[in-house]
């Protein structure tokens, strides 16, 4: 091109910068707008083994993050570093070049072997830098048919124009993921100084029982009634604890925990009451007792049921007369506490048996709520177990996405004897197995993959679970390809008819992962 010279795009070449700019500016998702952009180059303008490399500004390395016509096992081989092979030279340079022929340039290193079946005199490659202001970020390069001696001045001129608009895209996403970070900092900030007063976010559930509960620690939460949780072990009631007190008018003060079960019955009155100095042996100091502690806010004893009768009655009194004495002691101390209580015996049952106080039961009954079984709360199952795959995924440093159907069907058909406290241990030693993207049904405990342990499965043949398992590889991949069969086959490393005939035997429809 001559100087003082302009010249003008080729009507194919305008449509097609069109349908690209369109492309990239579709959606906020920077790869799927890159692929796009491939597609339509390859479609448009002929140029196949199209790809977008970016470099990381940390390390170095440049690879290849979005591609046309390359394989993943391909793509995954394209890496470079600066300075290195044509795509390393023109990010290093920042300009642009044009290869006439493959067949015995230099710096053409063929990492990829994508071209290793072509005839490389027959074939051109084309690559120029991109680049947001000043700085090179990566590099859009593709393959064109050789036509000679031709200097491709204009295909390098559309490339540029098509690199700016990418880095327009990039820069604009980079500020937007900034200003979102920024803002995701922010609001944790504030959720953890909120975290005291509003922590029913640690409670999961949707279902219709849950909501219930929910709708029972609203209406006590404020009050200063006590409550008594009731549910087998595991289904969360200290959880539910926490929320009625830091939802109540007493959250700015103690919330003091007693596990009554672990409290040895010679221990229980100093631990409650506390003792003075000499009140027995080894009490070498004035020790002040749990409801001491919680004055003015609220004590949560768990497993009351566990506690001897003589100590039931100690409690009574304190209860009644908000006021007790520490062991060895003769001063009456005043006390004022909420009483949160949990069992998950039927403490009616025990109060005919003789085991509990009948007073201090009615006592304690004032505001009965009753905590479901995870079986109870079948449409919970799942969003638990999401909550708990990104915890662990998080703490562990996974990039685990999502649970398979096969694992979530075995989850949900799981009666959880254990409850919540269960399908957490269960989520977390998946996460460990795990070395993949996803939670498969074989990552979870045995005692949820054995219809004998359960009860509740129904017993595979061998030609059952592998027909299973290989459906879900099969969903797997193109999930990973968006629903393209012949990516899906590439990467499964399996010809396109046999994947697709395994397509129609499972009754998959691709159209669904698009």
């Amino acid at each position: 091109m001559e100087k003082g010279i302009t010249v003008k795009p080729k009507p194919d070449e305008i449509e097609c910068l069109y349908a690209i700019t369109k492309a990239i500016h579709a959606s906020l998702d920077l790869r799927q707008s890159l692929y796009k952009v491939l597609d339509l180059l390859s479609e448009r303008l002929g140029m196949n083994r199209g790809s977008i490399t970016l470099l990381n500004k940390d390390t170095g390395q440049i690879h290849i993050e979005v591609a046309h016509g390359i394989s993943p096992t391909e793509q995954n081989r394209g890496r470079y570093k600066l300075g290195e092979g044509i795509t390393g030279r023109v990010i290093e340079s920042g300009r642009a070049m044009a290869v006439p022929r493959l067949d015995g340039d230099p710096f053409f290193l063929d990492r990829t072997k994508a071209r290793k079946k072509l005839d490389k005199s027959k074939v051109a490659f084309l690559c120029v830098p991109v680049k947001e202001g000043g700085r090179v970020i990566g590099a859009l390069s593709v393959d064109r048919t050789s036509e000679g001696e031709n200097s491709f001045g204009d295909e390098l001129r559309i490339l540029s124009i098509i690199s700016t608009l990418i880095a327009e895209k990039v820069s604009v996403l980079e500020r937007i993921n900034r200003e979102t970070d920024e803002l995701r900092e922010e609001n944790l900030r504030l959720r953890r100084e909120l975290n005291r007063k509003y922590s029913f976010s640690n409670i999961i559930g949707n279902s219709r029982k849950m909501q219930e509960v929910f709708h029972l620690i609203t209406q006590v939460a404020k009050s200063n009634a006590n409550v008594l949780l009731l549910g087998e072990s595991g289904t969360g009631k200290e959880l539910v604890a926490n929320a009625i007190h830091f939802n109540s008018l007493r959250a700015e003060r103690p919330c003091i925990k007693v596990n009554c079960a672990a409290l040895p019955s010679n221990l229980v009155e100093a631990e409650l009451f506390g003792h003075e100095k000499g009140a027995f042996t080894g009490a070498s100091r004035q020790k002040m007792g749990k409801f001491e502690l919680a004055n003015g806010g609220t004590i949560f004893l768990d497993e009351i049921g566990s506690l001897a009768l003589e100590s039931q009655g100690k409690l009574l009194r304190v209860l009644q007369e908000r006021e007790l004495e520490r062991l060895g002691g003769t001063e009456t101390l005043k006390v004022n506490v909420r009483l949160i209580a949990a069992t998950n015996k039927d403490l009616s049952s025990a109060v005919e048996a003789g085991s509990f106080r009948e007073d201090l039961f009615y006592r304690l009954n004032v505001y009965p709520i009753y905590l479901p079984a995870l079986r109870e709360r079948e449409a919970d199952i799942l969003l638990l177990a999401d909550y708990f795959l990104e915890k662990y995924a998080g703490e562990y440093k996974k990039d685990i996405k999502r649970i398979s159907t096969p694992a979530i069907d075995a989850l949900v058909q799981y009666h959880w004897p254990g409850n919540v406290r269960e399908l957490e241990s269960c989520i977390e030693r998946a996460v460990l197995l795990c070395d993949d993207q996803v939670i498969h049904s074989y990552h979870l405990p045995p005692t949820l993959q054995t219809a004998k342990d359960t009860g509740t499965q129904q017993a595979q043949s061998l030609e059952e679970a592998v027909d299973r398992f290989e459906r879900e590889i099969l969903i797997d991949a193109l999930k990973t390809t968006r629903g393209n069969m012949r990516k899906a086959a590439h990467a499964l490393n399996t010809t396109e008819r046999i994947f697709g005939y395994k397509v129609r035997k499972y009754a998959i429809e691709p159209k669904r992962y698009r």
